[in-house]
This record gives C-alpha cells, structure tokens and sequence, in this order.
C-alpha cells in the first residue's frame, strides 16, 4: 500500500486518539456536573454546559446519554477534581487539572511526567496568584453580523471579546463568578454556544525560543495523555 496510505494511517490514528480522549475527559465532566447538581440539565448549568461541549466536538448522543445514566447510578465512579501545580522547563508554569477515582495514582504519575521532562511540581496553591480563573465561551454569530453580537455580548457583562473570523465565531470572557449568569443568559438569547468552559487565564506570558517550545512541549503532551487529566494550562505567550 506504499508510504502514502502508511502516513494516512498515521494521521488518522492520531485523530481518533485525539477524540477518544476529549470523550473520556468530556465523560468525566458529566459525571462531576451530576455528583454535584443532577442529572437534569434544566436545573443543572454545569451539565448543560458539558453536553455543549459534547454536542461541540461531535460526542455522539447516546454516549452522552450514557455518561448520564452511569455517572446516577450505583456504580458511578466517585471521581475527585484535584488540581496539581508546577514549573516546565524554562520556568514555565504550568497548572494541571484532575479528575480522578485515586489521586495517589495520579499524583504520582503528575510528579513522574514533571520530573522527567526537566520540571518540578509544586505545592498546592504555589502559582494561583499567576492564573485567572475565567468563563470562555465560543459563540456562532448565525446571521448576526460580528461586529453587532460583540456588542451584545459586553452589554451583557461580558469582560472582554475577540473576534475570530477565521472560524467565524465570537470568544467571550467573563469572571469566574459570573459563569453561569453568562451562560443562562445567552441560553435566554437563543445565541449558538459552540463551548462553555472554565479556563485558567495566565496573568503575564513569557516568550520562547523554537526549541524551548519543543521541551515544553513535550511535557504538556505527556501530562494531556494521562487519563486523570482534564486540563493543562500554562503562561507561555
């Protein structure tokens, strides 16, 4: 079949690897949304906005429903949301979010990937004060032009907007505490939220070189395939 179909193999490979790990991580998250608020989705804003996410990167249905099903049921996982802290190489911070039914387990392996690829893990609490905690959403103008629905969405608290006419899509940003008041609201607008998360916004960036990038690099892809990970933040510009 020659070196051409052995390359596509590759890339595909690679690609179904990608998205069987958003779909466990996107699982997890339901099942914490429903530990925590139930597994009605009216009354539950969290689990809404897992199964936008879902819906976003093509989870399909019935596996959504299923996540729901299992993560209300007897045997549902009791899963820990654990956040680890620490330095990459080149002094990058980096913050790793978990979730995860042994943290002893995950912890260790957190420490492994850190020391092994030339960083250090901290203690809990050690790089806070260089992350914002933000809500991000992603949202489909439809037939409203961008520059109208930037406007509509600072109006309604949005704490700043970026345009992305590549995509074709609009990225709010709002406080942490002001989450799901954003969310409910645009719910209320009939907008098209393409994703809704928390994410951790680096306070100051610093620059690197090509190769720097690479070491980095190295250890943030070690850490986003272990299966307790959820999320990898990091201040690089």
């Amino acid at each position: 079949m020659g070196r051409i179909f052995e390359k596509r193999k590759h890339k595909m490979f690679a690609r179904f690897d990608k998205m069987a790990k958003t779909f466990t991580r996107i699982g997890k998250e339901i099942a914490i949304a429903v530990k925590a608020g139930g597994a009605n989705p009216d009354s539950n804003p969290r689990l809404r906005a897992a199964m936008q996410n879902a819906k976003a990167s093509a989870m399909p249905k019935d596996r959504v429903e299923a996540a729901i099903k299992r993560a209300s049921g007897k045997e549902a996982l009791d899963l820990q949301e654990v956040v680890y802290e620490g330095y990459g190489p080149h002094g990058v911070a980096l913050v790793v979010e978990t979730a995860t039914d042994n943290p002893t387990r995950t912890v260790a392996n957190v420490r492994s990937y850190f020391n092994k690829l030339g960083g250090s893990l901290s203690t809990a609490g050690a790089l806070e004060f260089m992350f914002q905690r933000k809500g991000v959403f992603k949202i489909a103008p439809g037939a409203k032009p961008l520059d109208e629905l930037e406007l509509e969405l600072i109006d309604m608290g949005a704490d700043d907007v970026e345009v992305d006419e590549e995509d074709n899509i609009i990225i709010a940003y709002t406080e942490f505490e002001g989450f799901a008041k954003m969310q409910r609201t645009l719910e209320e607008k009939g907008l098209d939220v393409k994703s809704a998360e928390l994410q951790r916004i680096a306070n100051t960036t610093t620059s690197l070189s090509e190769e720097q990038m690479d070491e980095v690099g190295k250890l943030i892809d070690r850490l986003e395939e272990d299966d307790d990970v959820q999320n990898v933040f990091h201040n690089i510009a």
